[in-house]
């Protein structure tokens, strides 16, 4: 045998060996071949492999591969690509206390990257699958999300305790969001508001245990205490997907009371509805979508401070008025005698009841659309609500009826106005007389376009079109 044959053949067991056991990276193998560089060598290393090959033979590809899925890589990445891919995947899905749900998605990936990170259990798992690593009484160096995220974020938990069942753990209840809708009236004039809440409180009868007298709940029977168990879907042919779900029997606590030892008042619960009246002041000119915050008047859990009520404020359309900032925006309307005459009249009602009189310099001729300032007459400024910010006035012109032409000489209101537009000189070679047809500008552009072709492209290269057969 050639010294080139040989390399090619322990090449092929080498790359054998990073399929069948992934912890042993191609990356990592390849770098045997610099010591296996003489004769002798390749011939002990054949022969070592040629005898451990029937061993190795029944081992071709992992049995399961849900746990890479989850962390996106493929079975033979390396440990520092399946290290990337799980700080990439754990700032996507980071819990959030605000989601009742939070943690699920990262507890999985938690589980996913520390089996796969460990040489031992991810041969485990690729030889025998999940059940290999439950069946085996071991998961190799346990290290659970918390320790994870130090290593990997420095300390970084984003609000939650993970305990030793990989289970997050609150550090303070969870926050009420409440949509508060409000008017641009509301928001100028500013409003104190009364709300009639409900919340959820520690229950006094068994000081938040939700167990009867001396009562203790016991494990979970389903999940064996962990408070999740794993299911698996069928993600193809011949293909399974193993995750971890919230356990249903105990709805993630991994302990659950008999019937007969919930506390009477609460069932079990831990806590009983209670309802309150809150005051919550809005300031004059507060921004729209502001969060008013109600510290620690959220729902109560044992063991932690309850969570806070989040008033979000969301100011409904104006039908006069557009707010941008501390500016407001407006359209009037005037008459044709007000654009070429001016005006001097209350052109706006305010947010607060006033009215707001605006006098036109004389002289001045306003076109539609013209706009003006009206300075200080915004929103109030939050804060500091004796400033204010600008009002911009969009000046539209309303053209007279019809009927009112009909009562005036136009003879005389022809003399008065600007003379007609001269008919166009030099005239154009062809004139067609059209009928004058009054219609909607939104019925431009109506009908189906798509069914006329241009023929001059059809035409622009005089080449037959190949058609394939």
């Amino acid at each position: 045998m050639s010294e080139r044959v040989k390399e090619q053949v322990c090449e092929g067991f080498i790359l054998f060996e990073a399929r069948a056991f992934p912890a042993y990276t191609w990356l990592n193998a390849r770098a045997l071949l610099p010591r296996v560089n003489s004769t002798i060598d390749l011939d002990v290393f054949l022969l070592h492999q040629v005898h451990s090959f029937s061993a190795l033979s029944t081992i071709i590809m992992p049995v399961e591969t849900a746990l890479y899925d989850l962390l996106g890589v493929e079975p033979e990445a390396t440990e520092d690509e399946i290290k990337k891919a799980y700080r990439k995947k754990a700032r996507e899905h980071h819990p959030n206390p605000d989601d009742p749900e939070a943690g699920s998605k990262f507890q999985e990936m938690a589980a996913a990257y520390e089996i796969l990170s460990s040489v031992e259990t991810r041969e485990t798992y690729d030889r025998f699958g999940m059940e290999g690593i439950s069946g085996n009484g071991g998961r190799g160096p346990s290290m659970d999300a918390a320790d994870l995220f130090a290593e990997l974020f420095g300390g970084a938990n984003f609000g939650f305790n993970f305990g030793p069942d990989m289970r997050p753990r609150r550090t303070r209840g969870e926050d009420t969001i409440i949509n508060y809708d409000v008017t641009l009236e509301d928001l100028y004039n500013g409003k104190t508001v009364r709300m009639n809440m409900e919340k959820q409180i520690v229950c006094q009868v068994c000081k938040g245990s939700g167990a009867k007298g001396s009562a203790k709940p016991k494990q979970c029977a389903k999940c064996e205490g962990k408070g999740w168990t794993f299911i698996q879907t069928q993600m193809g042919p011949n293909q399974i997907g193993t995750s971890r779900a919230r356990c249903s029997e105990c709805g993630g606590h991994g302990e659950k009371l008999r019937e007969k030892d919930r506390c009477k008042k609460c069932k079990g619960e831990k806590t009983v509805k209670e309802k309150n009246r809150e005051e919550i002041h809005i300031e004059r000119g507060v921004p729209n979508r502001t969060r008013i915050v109600l510290s620690e008047a959220g729902d109560e859990e044992p063991g932690v401070p309850p969570g806070d009520v989040v008033l979000v404020l969301k100011c409904k359309p104006h039908p006069s008025f557009e707010r941008s900032g501390n500016d407001l925006l407006t359209t009037v309307h005037i008459t044709l005698s007000e654009a070429l005459l001016g005006f001097s009249r209350i052109l706006v009602t305010h947010l607060d009841g006033r009215g707001v009189h605006v006098t036109s310099p004389k002289g001045k001729i306003i076109k539609p659309g013209d706009s003006i300032i009206l300075r200080g007459e915004g929103m109030p400024i939050y804060k500091s609500p004796d400033q204010k910010g600008h009002l911009y006035v969009i000046l539209e012109v309303d053209m007279p009826e019809e009927s009112w032409l009909k009562t005036v000489d136009q003879p005389a209101l022809e003399a008065l106005l600007p003379p007609k537009k001269p008919e166009m000189d030099p005239k154009p070679a062809v004139i067609d007389e059209v009928p004058f047809e009054e219609r909607d500008i939104v019925d431009f552009g109506e009908g189906d376009e798509g069914d006329w072709e241009d023929e001059d492209e059809e035409d622009e290269t005089g080449e037959p079109e190949c058609r394939p057969q």
